[in-house]
């Protein structure tokens, strides 16, 4: 299994910048975008992004209709640099008027994320500036608070191309699962069932708009999990089906429709799990906010059906600003200057981790997929 990463209070200049305004730079580089950020967080918490700068990889990755982690990271490799100048520039700001550098750790395509975490080691190294390894899930899990004044607890659902759980986040490294995928992800399900309609790269927003002239009620998708009673997911039998039905799909109403049922299925789904979630989270805890994270939060579907799940069990509703729904580097830069605030920082030879759970003890305790040599999966 891979260490993971260390955090202490060793190092000077995080225990000194504790107590004011902490600027952190930012790196993200975990699948197909590069990205840096530069936010400046104050000491009651509220976050200022100073810049935001994300390189796409979608048209070199259209061809293969998905990501290809070998191109993936020889992209990293030529975009970082000028990536992270174009940030510090934005942000109108030279790297000794840093606080500390956070990178992305983990989870995702190993080969891009040693790309971002070298450099960010690099950069610390260079300037004497603490480095925050920070977990990508957990930059999801703080984006919120990037858009609006968000107050620890609140029910998180965290739903992504890679990722769909649900978690109760009390504040960062204090996280507790209450449920999660137990084969595919909702994002993935999108993203597959788009390729087998023969939809672009990438596939969840492509399959959006073409839902939006369909009617779902056509098609009988199946519903999976019924009999369970937990807060688990499982897509892959919706994902299976509609990719039958879709070499079936004669016109392009056809494909509409299916794409329209699609879409209302995992709505659908996201909501029941997120209701027996609300519920149990609603016995333990007065503060109600419901928080929906990660890039399928950006459909526009799925997020009025679990604001209304959330209005009807009397939960606050709030996800991040679009532009922080998808993988970026200010929730990376976000994530790291909390743990700063609390004097965290990462030892330089942190390694890069392709798996790492939010709730690594859960994820170990209770898997919902046996771990293996490279560590139990998120």
């Amino acid at each position: 299994m891979d260490r993971p990463a260390d955090y202490s209070s060793k190092g000077s200049r995080a225990t000194d910048a504790v107590g004011g305004d902490l600027t952190v730079l930012g790196i993200e580089t975990s699948c197909d975008e590069t990205a840096a950020s530069v936010v400046r967080l104050s000491p009651d918490g509220e976050a200022a992004v100073l810049s935001s700068v994300v390189h796409s990889q979608i048209d070199d990755h259209a061809a293969y209709g998905g990501v290809v982690p070998e191109i993936a990271a020889r992209s990293h490799v030529e975009m970082i640099d000028g990536v992270v100048r174009r940030a510090m520039g934005e942000a109108g700001l030279d790297y000794g008027a840093l606080d500390g550098v956070a990178a992305t750790a983990g989870p995702g395509l190993v080969g891009g994320v040693m790309v971002g975490l070298s450099f960010g080691k690099a950069v610390a190294l260079a300037r004497d500036l603490p480095l925050v390894a920070v977990n990508h899930l957990e930059g999801h899990a703080v984006s919120a608070r990037l858009g609006a004044r968000v107050d620890y607890p609140f029910l998180l659902l965290l739903v992504s191309g890679g990722h769909c759980q649900l978690l109760e986040v009390r504040g960062v490294g204090d996280m507790t699962r209450l449920g999660t995928t137990i084969d595919d992800a909702a994002g993935e399900a999108f993203d597959k069932i788009a390729k087998a309609l023969g939809l672009g790269y990438p596939g969840g927003p492509a399959l959006e708009k073409l839902a939006a002239t369909g009617d779902g009620a056509r098609f009988d998708l199946p519903r999976a999990l019924l009999g369970r009673k937990d807060c688990d997911f499982s897509f892959s039998g919706l994902k299976t089906a509609a990719s039958r039905l879709a070499q079936a799909c004669e016109t392009e109403q056809d494909r509409a429709d299916l794409a329209d049922a699609v879409q209302t299925a995992i709505a659908r789904q996201l909501s029941e799990r997120s209701d027996r979630a609300l519920k149990a989270y609603a016995e333990r805890h007065d503060h109600r906010l419901f928080v929906v994270a990660g890039g399928v939060a950006a459909n526009r579907t799925v997020r009025a059906t679990l604001e209304a799940t959330a209005a009807a069990r009397g939960f606050a509703f709030l996800a991040p600003p679009l532009a922080y729904c998808t993988d970026n580097a200010a929730m990376i830069a976000l994530a790291g200057a909390e743990r700063l605030q609390k004097g965290l920082t990462s030892d330089i030879d942190t390694a890069a981790r392709p798996r790492w759970p939010l709730d690594e003890q859960s994820a170990l305790a209770d898997p919902v997929h046996p771990p293996g040599r490279k560590g139990a999966k998120a």
